[in-house]
C-alpha cells in the first residue's frame, strides 16, 4: 500500500522505525521510552534466523487483548497484551488506544501455542533522520531522503534536546536547513507523524 505522497507503509516503517536489535536492547534494560532504546547497546542478531521473541507489522484485528498483526513480510504475529505490558504510542499508553490498522513492534515471549506474551509494545513508532525545509505554527517540513514528511508539534508532549543538553518544551531554536532527528508516532497511511522528541544542534 502506497500512499499519495509514495510513502509505501513497509519502506515508510522500515526505513523511519527503531530496527530490530535497538528494540530488543530496550526491554533488556526493561524501558519501553523510545529514547531510552535508541541509547541501548542492541542485541546482534543474524538475519537469517528470525528472533522468536520479537514481531512487527500491522494490526489486523483485535479480538480482547489479543492483537492480530500481519508482519511485513506476511507472517501472522498473535500477540497477547496484558496488564504487565509496557506500550508506547507517542507517549506511554493504554491499550485502548491500540487500533486496527496501526503499526507495531513487540518484545516478550513466545509462548508453546505460537503466541507471543508481550513485554513491551511500540504502536507506530518511527525514528527519522531528516532536515527541516520549512516551519509553520506547531508544524515542521520535513524531507527524509527525498520523502516529504509533516512533523506536527503536539503540545504538552513534543520535546526538544539540543546539543544532548536536557529536554525542552522550546522549539524556538530549530532551523530551517539544518538537520534533525525525530522520534515520533506515524499517522497511518499517510506521510504526517506526531513528534515525541525532536534532536538538533543549537
Amino acid at each position: 500500500m502506497t500512499n499519495e505522497n509514495g510513502l509505501g507503509r513497509r519502506r515508510f516503517l522500515s526505513s523511519a522505525v527503531l530496527g530490530g536489535a535497538a528494540v530488543v536492547g530496550a526491554t533488556a534494560f526493561g524501558s519501553v521510552a523510545p529514547e531510552e532504546a535508541l541509547a541501548a547497546p542492541g542485541l546482534e542478531l543474524d538475519p537469517a534466523l528470525p528472533d522468536p521473541n520479537f514481531a512487527e507489522g500491522r494490526i489486523s484485528a483485535i479480538t480482547g487483548s489479543m492483537l492480530v498483526v500481519t508482519g511485513s513480510d506476511r507472517t501472522l504475529h498473535r500477540i497477547h497484551v496484558t496488564d504487565g505490558t509496557s506500550l508506547w504510542k507517542l507517549r506511554p499508553t493504554t491499550f485502548d488506544t491500540i487500533k486496527v490498522g496501526d503499526g507495531l513492534y513487540a518484545r516478550g515471549l513466545k509462548l508453546d501455542d505460537g503466541t507471543l506474551a508481550a513485554d513491551s509494545v511500540w504502536v507506530n513508532i518511527v525514528n527519522l533522520t531528516a532536515h527541516i525545509t520549512a516551519m509553520d505554527r506547531n508544524v515542521l517540513h520535513l524531507d527524509h531522503h527525498g520523502d516529504r514528511v509533516i512533523g506536527h508539534v503536539v503540545a504538552g508532549t513534543t520535546a526538544a534536546v539540543y546539543n544532548d543538553t536536557p529536554a525542552v518544551s522550546d522549539l524556538s531554536l530549530l532551523q530551517v536547513g539544518k538537520h534533525v532527528q525525530v522520534i515520533g508516532a506515524w499517522r497511518p497511511d499517510t506521510n504526517e507523524v506526531d513528534i515525541a522528541t525532536v534532536f538538533a544542534a543549537a
